[in-house]
Formats: structure tokens, C-alpha cells, sequence
């Protein structure tokens, strides 16, 4: 909108409501706009934190599930590390203990 239009607007409304009433209806107009403003504001507020208690329960959901579930376990027929046992444990490494726990997994009438 341009100042000739703005003008043009200020004459016409000067003409229709009188110079008496022009500055009480321009008060109303602004206390409206601010009440509007305000009552934006608060449901932005709301909005947000509503979202941010969301993503706070989901988070709890989270940590909840990661107490609840058991350590992941190695897949069938994968040999252990020796990294962590002690000589003498009886943990093989050999390409014969992995051939050896395939053949039980699949035939458990040897094992």
C-alpha cells in the first residue's frame, strides 16, 4: 500500500465516521489488533508446549525400552573373541569349532 493510498483512506474514513469518532474507532482497532496478538501469542505458546512435552514422553518411551530389552547376543555360529577369555577356557577359534557348531545347529541329533 502505498502513502497515496493510505491518504485516500484517511479522508474517506475522516469523511464517513467525522473527526469526533475517527480517534475512538481507531483505539478500538488497535486494542482489537493487540488482544488478537496476544491471544496468537498464547496459542503459539500452547502449541509449543504441548510439542515439547511430546517429544519429553517419547524420549522417557526410549529410555524405558533400553533398560527393558537384553544385551544382543552374537548370532548363531559365530565364534566368540578370545580377547576376553582367559587361556584354557576352552573357547575354540579354529575354522573346525565354526564348522563344527554349523553342523550341530543343523543336524542336533550329533550334538
Amino acid at each position: 500500500m502505498s502513502f497515496a493510498d493510505t491518504v485516500v483512506l484517511f479522508v474517506l474514513a475522516l469523511l464517513l465516521f467525522g473527526p469526533k469518532k475517527l480517534p475512538l474507532i481507531a483505539r478500538q482497532i488497535g486494542k482489537a489488533l493487540n488482544e488478537f496478538r496476544r491471544a496468537s501469542n498464547e496459542f503459539k505458546a500452547q502449541i509449543e508446549a504441548e510439542i515439547n512435552q511430546l517429544e519429553y514422553q517419547e524420549r522417557q518411551k526410549k529410555q524405558e525400552e533400553q533398560k527393558i530389552l537384553p544385551p544382543a547376543e552374537p548370532p548363531a555360529g559365530t565364534v566368540q573373541s578370545t580377547l576376553l577369555s582367559t587361556p584354557g577356557e576352552g573357547v575354540e577359534t579354529s575354522a573346525s569349532a565354526t564348522h563344527d557348531l554349523d553342523s550341530a545347529a543343523h543336524n542336533p541329533t550329533n550334538a
